[in-house]
């Protein structure tokens, strides 16, 4: 099997219908960073928590409604954990002025000694939009912007970038990110996201795409060399009673183009939750 890399979609802190289990309706954070120390122990690549701030009451049964704010999320799991990685997936450029992006993101990689992943999108949902006062129109190019005003300020306490929409120079944030090239990831479920990604970003991590569909967007691009491609998935990984056909999902999702598959599962409670992230480590593992 190829030596594809195993993510954490953090359960608790984003619920979906028909995919979330009950028991984390309740659960605390707690769980959360039990959760987030055990997939750090067992060497799992990223952990991730997305970004909403508000969804409109009619999007429930397609979007969830529960979104656990990363900066504090990932903060707080920072403090949990020694390897794992943070990933954003994703926060929404048009939200954030790039320096507020670069100055609060650039504090948790450095209170977390370089482990964040900023993933980030242009967004879809017109009503947040609004409700932020954001431009969504032109939310793409306006995007593409502040990708290029991310990367040339991100590790650089006095940055400097003049674009389209985004202009500026003379101004300090300190402190800024630790590593010298903070990974940025674009999600999306489009083309022309993973036409973004390529160009301006350092990795992939599409949702709502199917696996022969993601093989062929990715058949139609030269992949930069340490390009990451995260995809889920077609069904739950059932390691426990299923560990060959586990096996098979992997290797065949990783065939379809990923480097990084997230891992998911039927779960009926955190210890189960746990058990699964074990037998898939193992698993993992052997196949290694």
């Amino acid at each position: 099997m190829s030596p594809v890399k195993l993510s954490v979609s953090t359960p608790v802190v984003i619920t979906m219908p028909q995919v979330s289990a009950e028991w984390e309706q309740d659960a605390s954070i707690e769980d959360v960073a039990q959760i987030a120390a055990v997939a750090d122990r067992l060497g799992y690549y990223h952990l991730t928590c997305s970004e909403h701030v508000a969804l409109p009451a009619v999007e429930q049964q397609r979007r969830g409604v529960r979104y656990w704010d990363p900066l504090a999320t990932l903060g707080y799991l920072a403090a949990r954990t020694q390897r794992i990685r943070l990933a954003t997936n994703v926060l929404v450029l048009a939200y954030h002025h790039p320096l507020e992006i670069a100055k609060r993101y650039g504090t948790l990689d450095t209170v977390s000694n370089g482990r964040l992943i900023l993933g980030v999108g242009v967004g879809s949902l017109k009503e947040e939009f609004d409700l932020l006062g954001a431009p969504f129109d032109d939310r793409g190019p306006r995007g593409d912007d502040a990708l290029r005003a991310l990367r040339a300020s991100l590790s650089v306490p006095e940055p400097a970038y003049h674009g389209e929409f985004y202009s500026f120079d003379g101004m300090v944030v300190d402190p800024c990110a630790v590593q010298d090239h903070v990974p940025i990831w674009v999600g999306g479920r489009t083309l022309r996201s993973l036409r973004r990604a390529v160009t301006l970003a350092d990795g992939w991590a599409p949702f709502n795409v199917t696996l022969p569909q993601a093989r062929e967007w990715l058949s139609r691009f030269e992949l930069p060399s340490g390009f990451e491609v995260v995809l889920p998935p077609p069904a739950p990984l059932d390691p426990i009673n299923a560990p060959d056909r586990t096996g098979e999902i992997l290797a065949d999702t990783a065939a379809h183009g990923a480097t990084i598959v997230t891992a998911w599962f039927r779960h009926h409670s955190v210890q189960h939750y746990l058990e699964n992230l074990h037998a898939l480590a193992e698993l993992h593992v052997r196949a290694g």
